[in-house]
């Protein structure tokens, strides 16, 4: 499919959509540390994406999907989620683009249609998390006008095992 007939829609996750948001759970390996456990970092990644297909549509959560025709070029999920200071904000749990995708504006679409559902919950901040190595994503988010809050600091004590 050529880039003169890419066409994106952005719609609520479908069971149909199954199949192909699990196969693009592994693009959020992507900037992972060269100290964590790559088979155990894929399981973790794995099994968020489950647990945002499971929980689709539940209040308090949605996912999203974005499709060029019958293609899935990436998903979101979206939920609110308790910060330790006691606000409840919008959290953005899963946010992958197909590589095929990449550069088309299918994460600026994603992110702005988290954006949609968080003010339409009527939340006053949306937050998310992403790794420091994830240079794509960090573009993306510093462009939408995320600002780092946290930052976690790790020294590698000893050699991974």
């Amino acid at each position: 499919m050529g880039h003169d007939s890419y066409v994106l829609t952005i719609r609520a996750y479908g069971p149909a959509d199954y199949e192909a948001v699990v196969s693009l759970a592994d693009r959020l390996a992507t900037g992972r540390p060269a100290w964590r456990d790559h088979d155990r970092w894929l399981a973790a990644v794995r099994g968020w994406v489950s647990g945002s297909v499971q929980t689709a549509g539940e209040p308090g959560h949605a996912l999203f999907v974005a499709s060029d025709g019958d293609r899935v070029a990436g998903f979101a999920s979206v939920s609110s989620r308790a910060h330790f200071s006691g606000d409840v904000d919008a959290y953005i749990g899963e946010l992958v683009v197909a590589e095929w995708a990449e550069g088309r504006g299918v994460g600026r679409a994603l992110v702005q249609t988290a954006e949609e559902w968080a003010s339409s919950n009527g939340h006053a901040r949306l937050t998310l998390e992403t790794g420091a190595a994830n240079h794509r994503a960090l573009r993306l988010y510093a462009e939408a006008g995320y600002e780092a809050e946290d930052v976690r600091l790790t020294k590698q004590l000893r050699p991974p095992a």
